[in-house]
């Protein structure tokens, strides 16, 4: 034990000037308890220093985003005034699903929270994130939409969809794991849902059109992602923006994690 302290505060002393003010330093020693509230503290300081030398930074080049080697770009975003319902008006492209939260953070903070087209498709990234790390999924939502009542509702639903349990074992259909592929371009039951590359989302307006939300204070754009993993191809989507907000936040999208159509063939999962 006594090697691990010293292990410990050797590294964490490289990270007190960035991490804590020296009074701080000395205090968080003081306050342990036989040792071992410093050694937790320290190992604590170690971590988030190691995790912060990890993250990339994010880089916006016109309506392009890039994390890494990742790229994220706004082809075009929603025309509010379109009356094309069935074909897409607007799409956002990618290389790859974010690999963590810090990522969906950094691309939503980035670009694609300023659009409605690209929050729009941080849905099915936020799927897919929760699928592969449920607490950073859950993360993920809780920034993505509007409050928690939201952001709850979907994983509550998420969580009986992609996770297996005794009462739906792997193998049950009810479990799809493909759910956040369905919402892509090309993707369909008949080619294990198989999207093309780069990942696509598109989408187009509902005839519902842009309605005023004064009681929750902002609006609410009525849009549809278009995909055919189910029988019907308009996945209903209501994007909201607070009054002199700069980013918009998912109010509502529920027929985009219902049940989509049985896959066929074996699913190749997803970048």
């Amino acid at each position: 034990m006594k090697g691990l302290k010293t292990i410990a505060l050797s590294a964490a002393a490289c990270l007190a000037a960035v991490s804590l003010t020296g009074c701080d330093f000395i205090a968080s020693i003081l306050s342990g308890e036989d040792g071992e509230e410093v050694v937790e503290n320290l190992a604590g300081l170690v971590s988030d220093g190691v995790s912060g030398l990890t993250r990339q930074d994010a880089a916006v080049s016109g309506n392009t985003i890039t994390y890494g080697a990742h790229s994220y770009t706004v082809v075009a975003d929603i025309d509010v005034n379109t009356r094309e319902f069935k074909q897409p008006t607007a799409s956002v492209t990618f290389t790859n699903f974010p690999a963590d939260y810090a990522e969906f953070q950094a691309v939503y903070n980035g670009l694609l929270g300023k659009s409605r087209a690209g929050t729009a498709a941080m849905i099915p990234m936020a799927i897919e994130l929760y699928a592969r790390n449920a607490s950073e999924g859950e993360r993920a939502f809780a920034l993505l939409c509007n409050g928690s009542a939201t952001s709850d509702g979907i994983i509550r639903i998420l969580k009986t969809k992609l996770v297996p349990s005794q009462y739906a074992p792997e193998n049950d259909s009810y479990i799809q794991r493909y759910m956040a592929a369905a919402l892509l371009k090309g993707a369909v039951n008949t080619n294990a849902y198989t999207p093309q590359e780069p990942y696509t989302v598109e989408m187009t307006m509902s005839p519902n059109g842009v309605k005023d939300a004064p009681l929750t204070g902002g609006e609410v754009a009525y849009m549809y992602i278009l995909a055919h993993g189910w029988d019907t191809f308009q996945r209903g989507v209501e994007i909201f923006q607070a009054y002199d907000a700069e980013y918009y936040k998912v109010f509502n999208c529920p027929s985009c994690y219902v049940q989509c159509k049985p896959i066929r063939g074996t699913w190749p999962g997803l970048k």
